[in-house]
């Protein structure tokens, strides 16, 4: 089964976003110049009611518009991003997420639904390995569906490909709750009038399952996969899935201790500095503060503040140590066009520079903001204060600087000074334990 990635269409005129899944496209973006953002803020509504079944099941790739307004109300508060709580979804799209088979997996109010169609998986684009992720989920009666972790994209073997965490009447071998072919676990009764939330641990060989705070299932043997998709099955009735949040694990700042561990490239202008906080300041001027270490794949999480909406600096990753900026960037900008979210002036926050602007400017001056970044092969996806914002594939030929085609070689991270109006600070800049590979 292919990957499936989404294409957007920004429409200024009416602030509309359309995306539209479609096979087999990787989505890149034509280079954009040196620029910055600024957006507004909203809350998440949640709607508990049952919405209607689907008079006929249309198995087209599906359409969706939101626009700017609703797309920056998904955003998550500071005070959960900052822990590296993102959306997988975003209550309006499914962009991130790519269709398996013909079931009509569809967004009714800010819901994922499905109720006819073939077996098949939901999954994610992006890979991930130990996380904490939460959802609410609600089922008919005699539904069989289930949430599938560390999974491949079509799973053959729930024993040696994946794990399903079943949403089964009490009659199936594996009722809710339990992990199928794993272990039956401690049988949860669903109510198909409410929403249930389910938590999923998955931390190294643990993986616990928690239904509306009670552990129904906890394994201490999770050792295949190690990693692995998120997946959203249907099978036989309706089931909806809502609020589908995630935690990555195993972070380390790599700013705890100051400037340990970071070299000033010599002879450019502007300076780095620790504040009285222990906050990272980059302050004006071409400059760049380079990691010793290097990574490859890796989960980075970063919290930026810059007052001035012009202000620009940016996070290269997997750049080639010792070399001047020559790296992918993933871009730390709030700048707008026109005061419109939909169109970033210079890649915007969580854009990687030259392979694809941000769909939605996410960042705000003026205030804390969170980007996390997931760098998995030629993969990219990114999330800026828990919304995803980017979802791009690096088709070139491969190269070794990451300017000129795709690089999966380990590099180093540079924190980008980019010109005399930069002021930018830093309070976190963390990554996955197991990403580095050298330094000190």
């Amino acid at each position: 089964m292919n990957r499936i990635f989404a294409r957007w269409s920004f429409l200024a005129a009416c602030l509309l976003a359309m995306v539209v899944v479609s096979g087999c496209s990787s989505s890149t973006a034509p280079e954009s110049a040196d620029n910055k953002a600024e957006s507004t803020t909203g809350k998440v509504s949640a709607t508990e009611e049952l919405p209607p079944k689907s008079p006929e099941a249309s198995f087209d790739p599906p359409v969706f518009e939101a626009d700017a307004e609703k797309l920056l109300a998904s955003r998550l508060p500071i005070e959960r991003t900052e822990q590296g709580w993102i959306r997988l979804f975003d209550g309006h799209t499914l962009f991130g997420w790519a269709i398996g088979g013909k079931a009509n997996f569809r967004v009714e109010d800010e819901a994922i639904v499905a109720d006819q169609g073939e077996n098949c998986l939901l999954t994610t684009s992006t890979l991930w390995s130990d996380y904490e992720l939460e959802l609410q989920f609600q089922c008919d009666e005699e539904t069989n569906s289930g949430v599938f972790v560390r999974t491949t994209l079509d799973p053959q073997d729930v024993k040696t490909d994946c794990y399903e965490v079943n949403i089964a009447p009490e009659s199936n071998p594996f009722p809710t709750g339990g992990v199928v072919q794993r272990d039956k676990g401690e049988t949860f009764d669903t109510d198909p009038e409410k929403w249930h939330t389910m938590n999923v641990l998955c931390d190294g060989a643990t993986l616990r399952v928690t239904i509306d705070g009670t552990v129904t299932c906890e394994l201490d043997d999770a050792t295949q996969p190690t990693a692995g998709y998120i997946g959203l099955q249907h099978r036989t009735g309706r089931v909806a899935f809502k609020n589908i949040q995630l935690r990555p694990l195993g972070l380390t700042n790599l700013l705890a201790d100051g400037l340990e561990g970071w070299t000033v490239r010599e002879g450019m202008e502007g300076e780095y500095r620790i504040n009285d906080e222990g906050q990272l300041v980059v302050d004006g001027g071409k400059q760049q503060l380079e990691s010793n270490a290097v990574y490859g794949d890796f989960v980075m999480l970063a919290e930026y503040k810059m007052d001035d909406p012009k202000s620009n600096s940016g996070l290269f990753f997997r750049a080639i140590p010792g070399d001047e900026m020559m790296g992918y960037e993933c871009q730390v900008s709030n700048e707008l066009i026109d005061g419109n979210p939909l169109q970033p002036a210079d890649c915007g926050a969580g854009g990687i520079f030259r392979r694809q602007d941000a769909r939605v400017v996410a960042g705000e001056p003026e205030r804390w903001n969170s980007i996390l970044l997931v760098a998995e092969g030629s993969h990219f996806a990114t999330w800026v204060n828990g919304l995803q914002v980017t979802d791009v594939v690096d088709t070139r030929e491969a190269d070794e600087n990451p300017r000129r085609g795709l690089r999966l070689e380990p590099g180093s991270i540079i924190v980008q000074g980019h010109d005399k109006t930069t002021l930018a600070t830093y309070r976190q800049i963390a990554v996955t334990k197991a990403a580095a590979e050298g330094g000190e």
